[in-house]
């Protein structure tokens, strides 16, 4: 997590390569946005910043109610680890997570959380709710919020508001 305490060097860095896995979770929603589903991208992290596993939103496309960027991500990290347990991880997400993928970043004790943007109607990790910090938790999940933020939000935003739009003839 990017700290005060380190020297600017560090904190640049640190700041950079958020950037760049932030980057690849925003190219991965624009896909999935291009398919017709909702833009939100996840791309999971080893301790070494290889990229382990990577998804974007499914739902509409699987019909699978739970093919949500974060869920299909910590699925692939656990094969590709061959372990659940995600401790040494860092997951990057378009948009704050909702209880479902909340839940479940928590249960695969992923050790950064890096998300874009807000989601102000389902997020749990910090806007609506706070499930990494309730006492049903049983991982403290470190969270880093608004990396790329306004590049996420113009995403999502021009999205809905494209399918809101009367149909041109």
């Amino acid at each position: 997590m990017i700290n005060s305490q380190n020297p600017p060097s560090i904190r640049n860095s640190t700041y950079l390569i958020h950037r760049q896995w932030m980057s690849r979770a925003i190219e991965l929603a624009r896909i999935a946005g291009e398919a017709g589903e909702v833009p939100v991208g996840a791309a999971i992290v080893n301790h070494k910043g290889q990229l382990i596993a990577e998804a974007q939103n499914r739902r509409e496309r699987d019909c699978d109610p739970t093919a949500h960027a974060e869920i299909l991500a910590l699925r692939a990290a656990g094969i590709a680890l061959q372990n659940w347990h995600l401790n040494s991880c860092t997951l990057y997400v378009t948009l704050e997570p909702c209880p479902m993928c909340a839940g479940a970043i928590a249960i695969a004790r992923i050790s950064l959380l890096v998300y874009g943007v807000d989601d102000t109607k389902t997020g749990t990790i910090r806007t609506v709710g706070n499930i990494p910090d309730s006492p049903a938790s049983h991982h403290r999940l470190s969270v880093l919020g608004g990396i790329m933020e306004s590049e996420c939000r113009e995403q999502l935003q021009s999205w809905f508001s494209d399918r809101r739009q009367p149909a041109k003839n």
